[in-house]
């Protein structure tokens, strides 16, 4: 149904941002296969039961002549391949970039490292908390006085990894049509942690913002873009930025001492923040909803994954859906003709090995000399 109905992507397995990247491609009607490795038939990782959705699964053994020619067949047919490895793995596995091109000259090679594919730190082994340290943005993230704080691995793995990933290889696909010739993407999370930050770089440029911890309007320096502890200790968020909406947040609050004419200026911050968690502490979460919520203060309470779930925003939109038995996120974004769907629940490793080669060309026989030589498995 989606998009991406006539894309076929292999995708080598992986943690973290190339799952995320295989399971946008698939919401969106691509056709990805997983290749895992031998060792992983049966099996799943707890972080892809969700990640994982939406694609069949083969194991292949790597390491054995035959398994990486049966892959390189498989390149043959497909429009682009998810490399989640270190550089120079796939290239000692005789699946690299050089490889895949002789077979298949319009093959997008989408590559998804932390730090890239060159420079100083390119070999060096790191998590999203290092390529985002690296990269300038945490160090953003956190409150006066405090230590920057990780915003869990949004940043590096999803936002600026996985993500980016997947629109650089939706563009490659794109242009290979065009041009009849593949190339190499180079995704690492260190640029892409950097990407995401491009608008707090104008806003540095330009002398907006300082560099100390939680200062700025946007990373809870400004009293009226932040969150607030509640009468039965749960937390809600405003944001009203513009005028209109401080004015509007004003009057259904009641809020005093905090001058609307000098809100802008950062030296009034400090003082005026203990009157709004004064404010907020004087109502439950429940009470500022009924207040607040649907109206221009710019206003929503921080809800935890089971209550957001619950929310009738959220299903209204169905934004989050039940699916293999369990709730997890639908599909975005969202198309008026083609949309998305979850092709499937996530499989083990391997479940698929056999009716995805023959799917692929490979006949009865081939498939049962590659279970002989052990260069495959089937869960």
């Amino acid at each position: 149904m989606g998009p991406l109905r006539d894309v076929k992507i292999l995708e080598l397995g992986g943690i973290g941002p190339g799952p995320f990247a295989g399971m946008l491609l698939s919401d969106l009607g691509a056709e990805v296969v997983r290749i895992d490795r031998s060792a992983a038939a049966g099996r799943m990782v707890g972080t892809d039961r969700v990640t994982g959705r939406g694609r069949r699964t083969i194991a292949v053994d790597l390491k054995h002549p035959e398994g990486v020619e049966a892959v390189l067949r498989l390149v043959e047919r497909a429009d682009a391949i998810v490399d989640p490895f270190r550089p120079g793995v796939v290239e000692r596995l005789g699946i690299g970039p050089d490889e895949c091109l002789a077979r298949n000259p319009r093959i997008v090679y989408g590559r998804m490292t932390g730090w890239g594919q060159d420079g100083p730190l390119a070999h060096a082994a790191g998590h999203d908390i290092n390529y985002i340290s690296l990269a300038g943005s945490l160090a953003h993230f956190g409150r006066a006085g405090g230590r920057p704080t990780p915003p869990i691995n949004m940043i590096g793995d999803y936002g600026g990894g996985g993500m980016l990933l997947a629109l650089g290889i939706v563009c490659a696909i794109l242009e290979a049509r065009a041009s009849g010739q593949g190339q190499v993407i180079d995704a690492a999370m260190v640029d892409g942690a950097a990407t995401l930050m491009a608008a707090i770089w104008g806003m540095r440029a330009s002398g907006l913002w300082l560099e100390d911890l939680g200062v700025n309007m946007l990373d809870t320096g400004a009293p009226y873009y932040d969150t607030y502890e509640t009468k039965d200790g749960k937390f809600v968020s405003i944001g009203p930025i513009e005028p209109q909406f401080f004015d509007e947040f004003l009057e259904r609050t009641g809020l005093q001492g905090h001058d609307p004419a000098t809100r802008s200026n950062r030296d009034t911050w400090v003082e005026a923040k203990p009157a709004y968690e004064e404010l907020f502490r004087s109502k439950t979460r429940d009470e500022w909803v009924e207040l607040l919520e649907g109206t221009d203060v710019c206003f929503a309470p921080v809800l935890r994954m089971s209550e957001a779930a619950e929310h009738p925003h959220i299903t209204a939109r169905a934004t989050i859906v039940e699916h293999d038995g369990m709730q997890q996120p639908a599909p975005s974004p969202r198309f008026s003709r083609t949309p998305g769907e979850i092709q499937g629940p996530a499989a083990v490793g391997g479940e698929h090995t056999d009716a995805t080669l023959a799917d692929w060309g490979f006949t009865a026989d081939e498939i049962a000399k590659l279970h002989d030589a052990d260069a495959i498995a089937q869960a």
